[in-house]
């Protein structure tokens, strides 16, 4: 499932978010490379210990736990906790590559398997020239540039690249996600039945706030999500 989720980051966060970390020291991208992918990768990167990279972390990831339309796409577990990169002049590309299935956090030696991989765009698209993320699916290359502040969520099993930025800069904040829910087709699902709930739960909502109970029908499909998500949960 490619999922998109608008203002993930809301337009003060934003501001602070690229003030720490336009303000910090750049390496190379590399870093956080595996030997496939570092043969291809061509970025800046903001070292972890940093502590402008650790105070913008900070706000993403308060961001993205207070976000329903994030908790209910991924469904996390684990998050591995939030990098930043840079495109632009010399260092302008990430050709293709699949990441690594478990990343290592190396200042906790935690373990994140990367079942849902994700961008979450710093840079305005008009302030740029190239830089798409393309994602092959079986629909086809998905070429994406949101705006600043959006999320994309995609499965952590598709080969996927930046394209070479030819003017200005991309800067964009990257993660991974180990899922309660494994599969991708389970959590798309998942998601679907949410936000059909919702949904019904929106046309509903005079009547209930009227001291109305909610409908059989809402009640019976609540069931049956939750249902699911103890079936195929890892938790």
């Amino acid at each position: 499932m490619l999922l998109r989720i608008p203002q993930a980051l809301q337009p003060d966060e934003l501001a602070q978010v690229r003030q720490l970390i336009l303000a910090a020291d750049w390496t190379d991208g590399r870093i956080t490379a595996g030997s496939q992918s570092g043969a291809v990768k061509n970025n800046l990167q903001l070292p972890e210990d940093l502590p402008a990279a650790q105070q913008a972390r900070h706000i993403v990831s308060r961001a993205l736990a207070r976000n329903p339309m994030f908790v209910t796409g991924a469904l996390p577990k684990s998050v591995y906790p939030p990098l930043f990169n840079r495109y632009g002049g010399a260092s302008n590309y990430f050709g293709d590559h699949i990441d690594n299935a478990v990343r290592t956090h190396a200042a906790t030696a935690r373990h994140v398997r990367t079942d849902i991989s994700c961008t979450l765009f710093l840079s305005e698209p008009a302030s740029y020239d190239g830089g798409e993320l393309v994602v092959q699916d079986t629909y086809g290359e998905q070429r994406i540039k949101f705006a600043a502040g959006d999320l994309v969520m995609y499965p952590g099993t598709s080969v996927h690249r930046v394209e070479p930025v030819t003017r200005g800069e991309r800067l964009a904040c990257f993660f991974w996600i180990e899922s309660m829910v494994r599969a991708d087709a389970q959590r798309r699902l998942l998601y679907e039945m949410d936000m059909a709930i919702t949904a019904l739960r929106e046309k509903e909502k005079v009547q209930v706030a009227r001291g109305a109970a909610e409908s059989a029908e809402i009640v019976r499909l609540t069931g049956c999500y939750h249902n699911l998500l103890r079936m195929w949960a890892d938790v």
